[in-house]
């Protein structure tokens, strides 16, 4: 193993599998993530390709084996909601609180960044107290807690809401994901895949 890290954007029909066997154990085994049963492939492929098409939808190997993935979707459908994001990120079980994922997730903000997405928001179930206090080192605030908001397993579970803002002022136009500088993007994934092999290394 040479614990070399790659991050790219995710080719739905090439990675859903993968995504999903990630993402799997999250719905068969946690209650964070409320969804409840893991969806057919063919329907996960497109809804990876339907947000690919517009947001960063990011995986993250190890040596060729997928670890880890992360994506932002729409926040809200309204018009004047669109330049929020909301951001999720899933890592292979065995891969969990070893700082694997900040780099990750701050690559994410960074390419949002990039498109003009102004106001980032994280939904995490009310246990999840590992991914709030991710959030909160990384600068977001906590704005509300929906009480007893899902059932799962049994009980019943908060989500917790974070934000953060990244910018002021009249906001422009959202550039395309696809239509990002292709230099700027390279530059950030290999300085993310870098801060992410040295975590391996500690």
């Amino acid at each position: 193993m040479s614990d070399r890290i790659s991050i790219r954007f995710a080719d739905p029909a090439r990675d859903a599998a993968a995504i999903l066997k990630i993402y799997a154990p999250y719905i068969e085994k946690t209650a964070i993530t409320f969804e409840v049963e893991v969806p057919p492939c063919e329907a996960f492929e497109r809804r990876v390709a339907e947000i690919a098409s517009e947001f960063p939808y990011l995986v993250m190997e190890l040596d060729g084996e997928m670890i880890g993935y992360a994506y932002a979707h729409r926040q809200a459908e309204r018009a004047a909601f669109g330049w929020n994001a909301e951001l999720s990120i899933y890592l292979k079980e065995g891969f969990l609180g070893r700082g694997l994922g900040r780099p990750l997730y701050a690559l994410l903000e960074e390419l949002l960044a990039m498109q003009g997405y102004i106001n980032f928001y994280g939904v995490i179930t009310g246990s999840n107290t590992g991914s709030i206090a991710m959030h909160e080192r990384m600068g977001y605030a906590l704005i509300g807690r929906h009480a007893r908001t899902g059932f799962k397993f049994g009980q019943w579970h908060d989500t917790v809401w974070l934000h953060k803002r990244i910018a002021e002022g009249e906001p422009g136009e959202i550039v395309p994901v696809d239509g990002l500088d292709g230099v700027k993007v390279r530059e950030r994934i290999e300085s993310a895949q870098k801060k992410i092999e040295e975590k391996l290394h500690m």
